[in-house]
């Protein structure tokens, strides 16, 4: 049926909220603060320079998110805990069944479709050995816009040479799924954390609780 498979790589694959350790090693007792109110400024954001008109890469989107949270909780740094911090970004979990279900996705093309850029992914993917599984790694900084503006999610289509309806797209973030979705591509949503669907009009085409539980249903 598919052809292709892309994925977001935050949230999805990778656990975004492991950051929260090395936080926790800088600000005791505030690790899970800080992971949070960052993930939300990050995205955010990421959102807003493009509504902006405005581009900054990922990892810069980023380090703002970080020192927006750092402030807003009263906490003070410098740069070396700022670049302290931001490391964690390298070394990021990969979440338990990944590597299981990326086998399981084959002979299907694999790519990762990410918002992140070529520099932060690189260390991260190589580092986590995921660049064994995975044929492209396509990064919204070569559009300089971020998801989910259409122009992201086509660069699977003519990375992948096929039709956007052979192409499955996966990712635990559910305004990504929406993003996806209205693009034209099938959708599965990796709920993790068993939220409702946003209200945006589209409805996700698979919902289950992690990746490979979606590779056994289109096996």
């Amino acid at each position: 049926m598919f052809k292709g498979v892309a994925f977001d790589a935050y949230g999805t694959l990778y656990d975004v909220f492991s950051v929260a350790q090395q936080c926790e090693n800088e600000y005791p007792g505030k690790g899970d603060k800080i992971s949070k109110i960052w993930r939300e400024k990050q995205l955010e954001y990421s959102w807003l320079q493009t509504l902006m008109g405005h581009y900054k890469n990922f990892w810069n989107v980023t380090e703002d998110a970080l020192r927006y949270s750092l402030e807003s909780l009263g906490l003070l740094y410098d740069e070396n805990k700022i670049n302290e911090i931001m490391s964690s970004y390298f070394t990021l979990n990969v979440y338990p069944e990944v590597i299981e279900a990326l086998q399981k996705f084959r002979p299907r093309k694999l790519a990762i479709l990410t918002n992140g850029n070529a520099d932060m992914l690189d260390k991260l993917i190589a580092g986590t050995e995921l660049n064994k599984y995975l044929d492209e790694f396509l990064s919204a900084d070569m559009v300089q816009l971020f998801k989910p503006k259409p122009e992201v999610y086509q660069l699977a289509v003519d990375a992948f040479g096929i039709c956007k309806s052979e192409i499955l797209f996966v990712s635990s973030n559910a305004w990504d799924i929406a993003g996806a979705k209205s693009f034209g591509f099938t959708v599965g949503w990796i709920n993790r954390l068993n939220k409702p669907s946003e209200q945006l009009g589209v409805q996700a085409d698979y919902i289950v609780s992690n990746l490979l539980e979606l590779a056994q249903k289109i096996i």
